[in-house]
């Protein structure tokens, strides 16, 4: 998401930094309550590229990896249908982390035993069960090295042991993708494949976190993929069909000063438009000027959204059970310029990950008006900084 450049990749330095020069090791499965704030504040970015300017993308190469940079994620979410009326939402992600920059001819360290690397990877894979009622997660790191994560263009692939997305061994395209994870208790195999051409967020790809020179991303969404294949909960599949959406997000920045935490809002909606929105959250819970968003019309033409064009409300509150951290559960999202007045409502209400720290991230439905006419739609909503040692300090 469009402010993913503080994503949880970050914390792998602090969970993986031991494993850059040490002996084999088995993707591992972890939980850990780390603060948001005290990780990404002040990150080391010197060595690193940095995201200052627009530039061109390449493709396919810009699909793969850029290990210059600090950090990087494959940010897959989407809402599926059974044949009986189940609903499922999905996320999906990949992270690449660097542990130290490049070396000055660009390569990894070199080491006897093969093991050292300067890049790790961590996934986090959850399943929505709306007719259960129930939210699975996951969440798995290791280093990219033995064969044990990674990524590359051309043919596509990132993975993190059986956990991957790939594209056709012919190369040239990611499209269409198979996604795969499974858990102990889930598993989800999809087809994915483009319904629009993607769209570079921010100016023209680059999308700005902060006032800092470098805190930035280079970022483009797909934000409508058809979807289809089966979920698995408890050993029982079932075929499914939806759609889903992609973030590919590469920077080297950090939280600026006062920042601690986002909203982030992916929403389609039944007239073929696409709304995406993040609004950076400071200490006082106001809204931060860098908070940005994206307007997609049905055929793919884009607007982008300054912080004040957006009015979000919170309409409801929920209180997790680990620790009564309270997040904002309901939303009115306005964006005048467009006509949009959209209710935004959690599948289920609890749908947050304790993982290597705490964040929600859920399927949502919609329901409002697009200038004037009813719409209805699905999506997907990112909350972080509510719980840990930011809970209580920033408001929704």
């Amino acid at each position: 998401m469009g402010s993913r450049a503080c994503a949880p990749v970050a914390v792998l330095a602090g969970l993986l930094g031991g494993l850059a020069g040490c002996g084999g090791d088995e993707p591992t499965e972890a939980r850990a309550t780390l603060s948001l704030v005290e990780t990404l504040g002040g990150a080391d970015t010197v060595g690193y590229a940095r995201a200052v300017e627009p530039r061109p993308f390449v493709f396919p190469a810009d699909h793969g990896p850029h290990p210059g940079f600090r950090s990087e994620w494959w940010y897959y979410t989407g809402n599926l249908d059974g044949p009986d009326g189940e609903r499922f939402g999905f996320q999906f992600t990949l992270f690449r982390g660097a542990l130290a920059p490049p070396l000055p001819d660009g390569t990894e360290a070199d080491s006897a035993d093969g093991w050292a690397t300067r890049q790790v990877y961590l996934g986090h894979f959850t399943v929505t069960d709306a007719r259960r009622g129930t939210f699975r997660e996951a969440e798995r790191y290791t280093r990219a090295s033995a064969g044990l994560a990674g990524a590359r263009a051309d043919p596509f692939r990132v993975w993190l042991d059986d956990w991957e997305v790939r594209g056709p061994d012919t190369g040239g395209t990611p499209w269409p993708t198979t996604l795969r994870a499974r858990d102990s208790t889930a598993a989800v195999t999809l087809r994915l494949e483009p319904v629009k051409p993607l769209v570079l967020q921010g100016d023209r790809g680059l999308s700005r976190k902060g006032p800092e020179e470098g805190n930035a991303s280079y970022y483009y969404s797909y934000t409508r993929l058809s979807a289809a294949g089966t979920v698995e909960v408890d050993g029982e599949p079932v075929s499914v069909t939806g759609s889903a959406w992609l973030d590919r997000e590469w920077s080297t920045s950090a939280l600026s000063d006062g920042q601690v935490g986002w909203d982030w809002f992916a929403l389609q909606l039944s007239d073929g438009s696409e709304l995406m929105v993040y609004q950076l959250r400071r200490a006082d819970g106001t809204p931060d000027p860098f908070s940005a968003g994206v307007v997609v019309g049905p055929a793919g033409e884009a607007v982008s959204l300054a912080s004040g064009d957006v009015l979000l409300e919170s309409t409801g509150e929920w209180a997790s059970p680990l620790d009564g951290a309270v997040y904002p559960s309901g939303w009115r999202v306005r964006v005048p310029s467009a006509a949009l007045d959209l209710r935004v409502t959690p599948v289920l209400a609890d749908q947050e990950l304790d993982v290597s720290f705490r964040y929600w991230e859920g399927a949502v439905d919609v329901e409002g008006t697009a200038d004037g006419r009813p719409v209805s739609g699905r999506g997907y909503v990112e909350l972080t900084g509510y719980a840990g040692a930011a809970a209580g300090r920033s408001g929704g």
